[in-house]
């Protein structure tokens, strides 16, 4: 396994409301943003116009969708309209589940000009892990009564603690060959008039986890799916369109409430849980916050669009 530098990780909450758009709340649509990696999770309809005003870019490179719901899918269009007219000619994949590869290719005839650039498209089935350099999604089954599927970044594991004691011990002298060794690669010195090859793992300490964010899309609570890969996340986020006195109503829209959301983040040991994708019926969201915080003791954010947050690494 490639092990890790360490990068930025930050997450945009461009859209946040649930199937209906409000003054202050667009359709659902998060940037994860790694290093010089941006994945999106959901494109509603206006998330290009959230782009611009999060000074987010446009140069996603996956365009991860958890079911085919208008207002999850909509605002891939004018994105790509848009980063075509801006001379893009990196390849985009989308990734989705069921009919993907028929929905990509409507998008893409939608357009009705060439594009720059050609739009690639991924069936995502439940138990798919997807690698790429430095990170992977692994894919979930969310419940939601039609296809759908969750996704979980993570990153490869980190590089162990560099022990610069042991190190001067060994007769390495500090400077460049501490970061050639925290880097992964041997060093060879001079000791008495021979030479000694130092190996990273005389050094390092144990290798530390990468940072973990789900992404639950709409559904009801699969804790049956996550149980085994979602465990102590740095963040999860999860629908949470209704409060707790509107738990029939998300059982029969299969949604998941607020209250439910935090037995799903203190089950899995979560870090930090975001509430996500809520009703229009609301006006405030501390109804939510006050039904999760009676399940999950850890931080709970009902993020407002175009929050921002930042994930860091842990102190382990």
């Amino acid at each position: 396994m490639e092990i890790i530098s360490g990068e930025t990780l930050q997450i945009f909450f461009l859209g946040t409301s649930g199937a209906l758009p409000t003054i202050s709340r667009n359709l659902p649509c998060i940037l994860l943003k790694w290093g010089s990696h941006d994945l999106i999770f959901d494109c509603g309809e206006g998330s290009q116009r959230q782009m611009m005003k999060a000074r987010a870019g446009f140069s996603p490179e996956a365009i991860y969708i958890s079911h085919w719901h208008a207002d999850h899918f909509l605002g891939i269009v004018g994105l790509l309209q848009t980063m075509s007219f801006g001379g893009r000619e990196q390849a985009l994949t989308i990734v989705g589940p069921d009919c993907v590869h028929e929905i990509v290719t409507d998008i893409t005839r939608l357009c009705r000009t060439k594009l720059s650039f050609t739009v690639e498209s991924v069936k995502a089935n439940s138990g798919d892990v997807l690698i790429y350099e430095g990170y992977s999604i692994r894919v979930f089954d969310a419940n939601h009564g039609i296809p759908g599927v969750g996704y979980i970044f993570e990153e490869n594991m980190r590089a162990g603690r560099f022990n610069r004691e042991k190190a001067i011990e060994l007769g390495i002298r500090p400077g460049p060959l501490f970061g050639k060794l925290q880097r992964g690669s041997e060093v060879v010195i001079t000791v008495d008039g021979k030479d000694k090859i130092i190996t990273p793992g005389m050094v390092m300490g144990p290798l530390r986890p990468g940072r973990k964010i789900i992404y639950t899309g709409d559904t009801r609570p699969v804790l049956s799916e996550l149980t085994e890969i979602g465990q102590d996340a740095d963040l999860l986020i999860h629908d949470a369109t209704f409060d707790r006195q509107e738990e029939e109503r998300a059982k029969e829209f299969m949604h998941a409430t607020a209250a439910e959301a935090g037995i799903v983040a203190q089950t899995l040991k979560a870090h930090r849980l975001a509430l996500f994708h809520f009703s229009t019926r609301y006006t405030s969201t501390d109804s939510h916050i006050a039904d999760a915080k009676a399940h999950f003791s850890g931080e709970i954010i009902a993020p407002e669009d175009l929050d921002i947050i930042d994930i860091p690494f842990r102190n382990d």
